[in-house]
C-alpha cells in the first residue's frame, strides 16, 4: 500500500497578544518657554549683544542702556540721604531743647523719602541692563543698537531650549481602545534624520480646538536632537499604545471549516496531522472574526485550504513554493 504524501499547509499561530495601536501625527517644535526681553526703563541701548542665533548662558549680558543719567540719578539720591541721615541725627540730638518734637518726627520722615528715593535710583540703575534670566538661544532682536526704547518696548526675542519640545493635535478618539491608564509611547522624526528619538508627555490641553475635537498635547524629548533642530521645524511623531487583552483571537475567515451542522471548527496540526477542534466565534464591532472558545493561546492551525482537509491527514508547514 502506497505511503500517504503529507499534503503541504500554510499555518499560523493562536495569539491573544495586546493590540497595539499605532498613529502618526505632524508636529512643530516649540521652547520650553519663549520670552520677549524688555527695559523696565527708558533709554537709549548703548549695547546690543545678541546676534540671533547664538546661545546666551543664564546672566549673560543682553542689552545695556546709556548708564550716565542712571548713575547721576543714584550719585544724587545717595546725597540726598546722607544729608537727610546727618539732619535727622542733628535734630534727635537737639530734641527737648533747640529741636521740637515736630521737626525730629519730619527729619526722620525726610530720611525715610531719601531712602526710598535711593533705593527707586539703584532699582532704575539695575534696570538699564538686561541679562539672560536662563540659558537661552537669541531668537530675534527687535531694535537696533542705539535706538532709544520706552520702557515695556521688546528688544530681543529668546528661546529656552533647555528642553526641546514638540506640540501635536490629538484626536479626541486617540487610543481610547488601549483602555484607560495604558501607557502610551511618543517618537519623533525629523526630516532628513532616520533616527527616531523618545518623546515624553509634559502637558495637555483640556479644552478641544474649536475644529476637529482635538487636544493638544506638548511632549518632550528625552534626549537632545541635535545642534540645528530650532522651534518651528516640522517633526513627525509616531504614537503606539499596548492595550488590553482583546475578548477572544482573532481568526481568519480561511481558517474556519464547518460541519454539516453549520458549526464552525479549525483545524489543529500536531506532529504532522490536522484535528478538527470545535470553536466558538462571534463578530467585533470592527468585523473582526473572534474565537471565544477553542484550542489554547500557542497552538498552530491550517490558515488557508482546512476545508479541503479531513481529520487525521498528514501534512507538513509549507515554506516555499517548489517543494
Amino acid at each position: 500500500m502506497a505511503q500517504e504524501v503529507a499534503k503541504p499547509v500554510k499555518l499560523m499561530t493562536l495569539s491573544a497578544e495586546p493590540v497595539v495601536l499605532q498613529r502618526q501625527f505632524f508636529g512643530q517644535v516649540q521652547a520650553r518657554q519663549t520670552v520677549d526681553l524688555a527695559f523696565q526703563v527708558a533709554g537709549q541701548i548703548e549695547e546690543l549683544d545678541a546676534e540671533e542665533g547664538t546661545q546666551k548662558a543664564r546672566g549673560d549680558l543682553i542689552a545695556r542702556l546709556d548708564l550716565d543719567r542712571f548713575e547721576r540719578a543714584v550719585a544724587q539720591a545717595q546725597a540726598s540721604y546722607d544729608k537727610a541721615v546727618r539732619d535727622a541725627e542733628r535734630l534727635q540730638a537737639l530734641s527737648g531743647q533747640a529741636a521740637s518734637e515736630v521737626q525730629v518726627r519730619d527729619a526722620e520722615t525726610q530720611l525715610q523719602l531719601a531712602e526710598i528715593a535711593l533705593g527707586d535710583a539703584r532699582d532704575n540703575l539695575d534696570h538699564a541692563t538686561l541679562r539672560a534670566p536662563f540659558d537661552a538661544l537669541v531668537a530675534r532682536r527687535l531694535v537696533a543698537n542705539y535706538a532709544t526704547v520706552a520702557a515695556g518696548t521688546p528688544v530681543v526675542r529668546l528661546h529656552d531650549v533647555s528642553e526641546i519640545r514638540v506640540d501635536i493635535d490629538v484626536p479626541e478618539v486617540l487610543f481610547r481602545q488601549a483602555g484607560a491608564g495604558e501607557q502610551v509611547q511618543f517618537e519623533a522624526q525629523l526630516p532628513g534624520d532616520s533616527g527616531r528619538y523618545p518623546l515624553v508627555m509634559r502637558e495637555f490641553e483640556t479644552e478641544t480646538a474649536s475644529l476637529g475635537q482635538t487636544y493638544t498635547i506638548t511632549l518632550a524629548f528625552q534626549e537632545s536632537p541635535g545642534a540645528f533642530v530650532f522651534p518651528g521645524a516640522s517633526v513627525t511623531v509616531l504614537a503606539q499604545a499596548e492595550g488590553a487583552v482583546p475578548d477572544g483571537i482573532v481568526l481568519p475567515e480561511t481558517a474556519l471549516v464547518y460541519d454539516p451542522a453549520g458549526a464552525p471548527g479549525v483545524m489543529v496540526y500536531e506532529d504532522g496531522t490536522v484535528r478538527r477542534t470545535p470553536v466558538e466565534i462571534r463578530l467585533s464591532e470592527d468585523g473582526r472574526i473572534m474565537m471565544t472558545e477553542g484550542p489554547a493561546d500557542g497552538t498552530q492551525i491550517v490558515l488557508t485550504g482546512a476545508s479541503q482537509l479531513t481529520d487525521g491527514q498528514s501534512v507538513r508547514p509549507f515554506t516555499r513554493i517548489g517543494e
